[in-house]
């Protein structure tokens, strides 16, 4: 470039030819400065690669390397609350009416010489007592107790039984307790004429208001309108009368005690 340019300077002095030496110096310099140019002033003027030159390959690009992912935390889950069970129905409960009888065994013992009137009794129900629906209100296992109304030896030969009479307090169920009215009596309550001397063992049952004679009775409980017979000793065996002037009137635990409500019982869990 530069070359053309003084080429271009040298040609317009030479058209201005009436200029003097001054002119002529200057192109004769201008030469020399042309001629002692770099050699490659003309090089650079050449946008090309030299021929057989292979260009550099550009430097590959290192690949973008992937950003970590940070995994989401996971949303915490509420477990779902249990569903409340519902309790199963009470088992027992409800209404015995009036003329329902209630049947067990004794748990205490009774003794005309040793018990008076106002004692306690009580006797355990021996099954569950259903009402006319079929339905259990009174579970086995529940305790009737009793007050001592009336209680007297045999007193002569010519009694073939003593006094017995239990009145009916309430029944215990479940540590609970329900009043309830009725009457046990020696008809209904299991029993043993003990003379003086005489050991348990050979002590004659008697069935209160049975005439020495052989008395087939059962203890029904639980039903309303069964019938509560006479209680045997020995189950429908004959019955054998001490023949001593005093025979105590003698109940046992185990031995069989029935009565019959009065008023309806109303039993609640």
């Amino acid at each position: 470039m530069r070359k053309i340019i003084a080429l271009a300077g040298l040609v317009a002095l030479a058209a201005c030819g009436g200029k003097g030496d001054q002119q002529q110096a200057a192109a004769d310099s201008l030469q020399r400065d042309l001629q002692l140019a770099p050699a490659d002033s003309q090089a650079a003027l050449n946008d090309q690669p030299a021929a057989g030159e292979t260009p550099a390959p550009a430097p590959a690009s290192a690949p973008a390397q992937p950003k970590p992912t940070t995994p989401a935390a996971p949303k915490p889950t509420t477990p779902a609350a249990p569903r409340p069970s519902t309790p199963a129905g009470p088992s027992y409960g409800g209404t015995l009416k009036t003329g329902a009888e209630i049947a067990g065994t004794a748990t205490d013992t009774l003794h005309s010489r040793h018990n008076k009137v106002g004692d306690v009794f009580h006797m355990t129900t021996s099954a569950d007592i259903k009402n006319d629906q079929g339905k259990v209100v009174i579970p086995a296992g529940s305790v009737v107790s009793f007050k001592v109304f009336r209680l007297e030896p045999a007193k002569s030969r010519s009694e073939t039984d003593g006094r017995l009479r239990l009145t009916a307090v309430d029944v215990t169920i479940n540590g609970k307790s329900f009043p309830v009215s009725g009457e046990a009596n020696r008809t209904t309550v299991e029993h043993a004429l003990e003379g003086q001397g005489v050991t348990a063992g050979g002590a004659a049952r008697v069935a209160g208001g049975a005439a020495g004679g052989a008395v087939a009775g059962q203890v029904v409980g639980g039903k309303t309108g069964a019938i509560v017979g006479g209680i045997a000793g020995a189950a429908g065996g004959a019955v054998l009368a001490n023949q001593t002037a005093d025979r105590d009137v003698v109940v046992r635990p185990g031995m069989k005690v029935a009565f019959t409500i009065t008023t309806d019982l109303v039993v609640t869990p």
